[in-house]
């Protein structure tokens, strides 16, 4: 037998399906230690070989852990993307949790190839934490930069040509400097924008540090690839969590969106852009790929020798990723 789990902030929706693919066992049970006792004995009574979890880096982390740590059933991740194409597929069944189950059941029935879920636990969760973290601060940075920008340029037009940007501590300082003895509300809030933008910096520069360490602790050859800094790193090891995971790179390729998807026609043969897959996974590798290019190294070399076949500058950045 074969299940899917639909994972939700309070419950999670389980679907038991036969060899044939009809829903056997429908069941809703709590997203909680209770619940994932209550799910344990319904898979073992149905003997359960095979559990697909939609979520299982968000709220499924705990239910796939559980069951991944037991050891006794195979637990794999369902990307989200897949579940909606086979939604779209069966139309007029609209969409509700325990349908969704079932959906979530029978891709793991037919797609063989479907990873391991990550387990939220050990080096490779803290990894995983730190980079999103950051990333979280990088993004409020930019946004609250930009915000900033704006503000500057209506209290004081042209002051960019001494402060091109917010993002050390030195433009920082120039900018609240520029604003002194303005005590207008726009002004005085601008200050509190600069004086966290400030703040910002700081935390990011710090984790940055704790990153590099939690790296290095890892004795990592990715931080030998070009391109590969301790943040990128720390990227790759979070997601990924052990490459064994993947059956090989053809799977990995697949799971990251690097893989194009075929979109030939008649006497056209070409690929576009795969947007599905784990896209933290994808930025990591895209920035690799991006800084290899912008120096001399193999990566370029290869990217130059796909340009000189005749593929356009997007296609030949999808096979150095790829």
């Amino acid at each position: 037998m074969l299940a899917g789990i639909d994972t939700h902030k309070d419950t999670l929706a389980v679907a038991i399906i036969d060899a044939a693919g009809r829903p056997i066992a429908v069941r809703e049970v709590a997203n909680t230690e209770a619940g994932f006792d209550v799910l344990e004995r319904l898979l073992t009574e149905h003997q359960v070989r095979r559990v697909g979890i939609e979520g299982s880096g968000n709220w499924g982390r705990g239910v796939a852990s559980r069951l991944a740590l037991g050891g006794a059933i195979e637990v794999v991740e369902v990307p989200p993307s897949l579940t909606s194409r086979e939604r779209s597929a069966r139309p007029g069944q609209g969409k509700t949790d325990p349908v969704d189950a079932a959906l979530i059941a029978r891709i793991t029935a037919r797609e063989a190839t479907l990873p391991p879920v990550r387990l939220a636990v050990g080096d490779a969760a803290d990894l995983r934490a730190l980079a999103g973290y950051r990333r979280q601060l990088t993004d409020e940075r930019t946004a609250l930069a930009n915000r900033t920008h704006a503000e500057l340029h209506g209290l004081n037009p042209g002051y960019h040509a001494k402060i091109p940007r917010l993002t050390a501590a030195t433009f920082i300082t120039a900018a609240l400097e520029m604003l002194d003895g303005d005590r207008t509300t726009r002004a005085a809030l601008t200050r509190r924008r600069l004086q966290r933008l400030a703040a910002l910096a700081a935390e990011i520069k710090d984790l940055g540090k704790q990153i590099a360490d939690a790296v290095e602790a890892q004795q990592t050859s990715l931080t030998s690839i070009y391109g590969a800094g301790p943040v990128v790193a720390a990227t790759i090891l979070g997601e990924v969590v052990d490459v064994r995971r993947y059956r090989s790179r053809h799977a990995f390729a697949a799971a990251n969106g690097s893989a194009p998807i075929p979109a030939s026609s008649g006497r056209t043969s070409r690929h576009r852009l795969n947007r599905s897959g784990n896209r933290t996974l994808n930025r990591a590798l895209y920035t690799i790929a991006i800084t290899q290019i912008r120096g001399d190294t193999e990566g370029r070399t290869y990217y130059l020798r796909k340009r000189a076949e005749g593929k356009t500058a997007r296609e030949a950045l999808r096979c150095l990723i790829g």
